[in-house]
């Protein structure tokens, strides 16, 4: 299992080198873009092998990603009921705060339902959690972002310790997509 992987991350890398140069673009400078690692403690029960996997995640574009990970099943529902698969998964640069199935069961399920009923309110709801930037963990210790709902959110912490709007907490934070950064957050955020 260990010399596959290391094949698989050797040919990521001569993938990662001979593409660029294949479509006539700059080959891409690994200390120029580095992640730091995902951390929280929602981390440890991400899958560590498959799609739903942290590597797994990385190769998929975000909305493809969610739905390999388990923890945001409610999420990836609430997605496709707005209509916004294709939308999130053709945005570029963009960061997800993304509620987990625990967030979702905070709301009554009165409440949920209406919601999950309603495109119009759901679309408002869930593309609140979508920044049209990516976010590194530097610029979450006191940020004001625009969501693409119109409105904006906060972040503030240190470390890897965050939350959102004062409330909600990133619980694995700088998770990576094909295109997108996602923040796994513990509730869902209400558009201000």
């Amino acid at each position: 299992m260990a010399i596959q992987n290391v094949r698989r991350t050797a040919a990521l890398a001569v993938a990662a080198f001979a593409l660029p140069l294949a479509l006539g673009v700059a080959t891409p400078v690994f200390a120029d873009s580095r992640q730091a690692d995902p951390y929280g403690p929602a981390c440890a029960s991400v899958p560590k092998e498959g799609s739903g996997s942290l590597a797994g995640m990385a190769e998929d574009p975000v909305a493809t990603a969610a739905s390999n990970n388990p923890a945001l099943s409610t999420l990836v529902t609430a997605v496709k009921k707005a209509g916004l698969v294709d939308t999130l998964n053709n945005a570029k640069d963009i960061t997800v705060f993304a509620p987990t199935n625990e967030a979702f069961a905070k709301i009554p399920k009165a409440d949920l339902d209406k919601i999950l009923a309603d495109k119009a309110e759901l679309t408002k709801i869930l593309t609140y959690h979508v920044v049209g930037e990516k976010i590194t963990p530097d610029q979450l210790a006191k940020g004001s972002f625009k969501t693409l709902e119109g409105g904006s959110l906060t972040t503030a912490g240190s470390g890897e310790s965050f939350t959102v709007n004062g409330t909600a907490k990133i619980v694995c934070g700088d998770v990576q997509t094909a295109n997108a950064t996602v923040n796994i957050i513990d509730t869902v955020l209400t558009p201000m």
